[in-house]
């Protein structure tokens, strides 16, 4: 069995960094992903679901130092994990968590979106979303 998730959405706060016990980087965000629909009497509605989501060494370390709030991103990862709480309102609710393999970046430095993607990182043991595997900081377009 296999699963794949893709999202495309903004990060609602900067990044954050650590490091495992073993020195492993670690970066986590969160994400908003908007859908805007409109009923069948006219009524335009919108919704955002949130994702938390960790990516691991290199890419961590890629995210943490190029992301900020407000960025655009595409994310995609094969494990999403759902942990459901009660919330404030005493409401159940739940959190969707994302482990990345791969993050594109996309719209300008300041989260602007411009239509077209930017730079690219991969999880090690990813399949590469483009030839040659590895990143180096002049490959990156902004």
């Amino acid at each position: 069995m296999y699963s794949k998730h893709i999202l495309i959405g903004n990060l609602g706060s900067d990044p954050e960094m650590r490091y495992t016990p073993t020195g492993q980087a670690v970066c986590s965000f969160s994400v908003a992903v908007n859908r805007r629909w409109t009923d069948a009497q006219g009524q335009t509605h919108d919704e955002t679901t949130w994702y938390r989501v960790s990516t691991w060494g290199k890419l961590a370390e890629t995210c943490s130092q190029y992301l900020a709030k407000g960025r655009m991103v595409l994310v995609e990862g094969d494990r999403i994990k759902v942990n459901p709480y009660l919330n404030r309102e005493g409401q159940a609710a739940a959190t969707m968590e994302l482990t990345a393999q791969t993050v594109k970046f996309l719209g300008g430095r300041e989260g602007a979106a411009s239509g077209g993607a930017g730079g690219a990182s991969r999880a090690p043991g990813a399949v590469p979303a483009y030839e040659g595997g590895q990143i180096s900081e002049d490959e990156i377009p902004f």
